[in-house]
């Protein structure tokens, strides 16, 4: 072989390798357009079927309304706490014989307190002929007016204290 012909070999072998690469780059390229092509037919609309694009749209204006409830849902409950922190819920009542010749302990002193220990002390006390009804306020668990022994242990049970 003269040497005119092993470069003629050499440049035929060289351009088949190219054009077996590029029959390769683009055998590749063809699967992977096909592979996208059928991810973007999967994002078309089809005939009465919701598509992906659809359903996230759907799905993003469901979540910014949840987050709309759910704020409001927020207010009503700091408003009810609030509310709740004011409402006489720490009760108490203490029962006992207001006078040594009467039994089945008919007396009673009744706590009614909110969170802030603000409330009433209702106090009844039985005798053989008469009862009689005495109402202290509370701010802050104290009174204006003495407490009896009895009711200052309603008031103590009512803030959670032992009896």
């Amino acid at each position: 072989m003269t040497s005119d012909s092993q470069v003629l070999l050499i440049l035929a072998l060289i351009g088949l390798i190219v054009g077996i690469g590029g029959l390769a780059v683009g055998v590749i390229a063809l699967i992977r357009v096909t592979r996208l092509h059928h991810s973007y037919a999967l994002l078309q609309a089809g005939e009465g079927r919701e598509t992906i694009v659809d359903v996230m749209a759907r799905t993003i204006d469901e979540f910014h309304d949840l987050r709309g409830e759910v704020a409001h849902l927020d207010s009503l409950l700091a408003a009810t706490r609030r509310d709740l922190t004011m409402a006489l819920r720490h009760v108490s009542v203490v029962r006992y014989d207001a006078f040594g010749d009467m039994g089945g302990r008919f007396s009673f002193s009744a706590a009614l307190l909110d969170d802030a220990g603000d409330g009433l002390v209702l106090t009844s006390i039985h005798g053989r002929s008469e009862t009689r009804t005495y109402l202290k306020g509370l701010t802050s668990g104290d009174s204006d007016i003495e407490l009896s022994p009895e009711e200052s242990q309603a008031v103590r049970i009512a803030r959670g204290g032992a009896s």
